[in-house]
């Protein structure tokens, strides 16, 4: 179990350093979310939805293909990706979505990282 509590330290320390340094204020800490997670990302990429919500259409274990950020104002409470929809794509929340195994490492933890800081019930501010 100490791998565990470890692992959440090394992670807590991740996103302190790279999502949210120097970030005062819940619009600092949105926008370091954005950015780091724009940068970190490698799109395109594979995911299956791993819960209902009722902001998006998707359901559990649907598959999608995820192309990109959500515009940085749709970001502004809660990270959205755009999944490849019609014309334009559409945007759904991170949360929702796991990358399938042969995502790239560094997109898989950066969206582990986001998990993370959701399930702890951690908010901007």
């Amino acid at each position: 179990m100490a791998n565990a509590k470890s692992k959440d330290r090394e992670r807590e320390k991740r996103i302190a350093m790279e999502a949210i340094v120097d970030a005062y204020g819940a619009e600092e800490q949105a926008m370091g979310w954005y950015y780091y997670l724009e940068e970190t990302l490698q799109f395109p990429f594979t995911a299956i939805c791993n819960k209902k919500r009722a902001i998006s259409p998707l359901h559990v274990n649907d598959e999608v293909d995820v192309i990109g950020m959500a515009p940085e104002e749709e970001c502004e409470n809660e990270m959205f990706v755009t999944m490849r929809w019609e014309k334009d794509g559409l945007a759904v929340p991170l949360s929702q979505l796991t990358p399938i195994s042969h995502t790239a490492v560094q997109t898989k933890q950066a969206i582990e990282d986001w998990h993370y800081w959701v399930q702890r019930g951690y908010q901007f501010g």
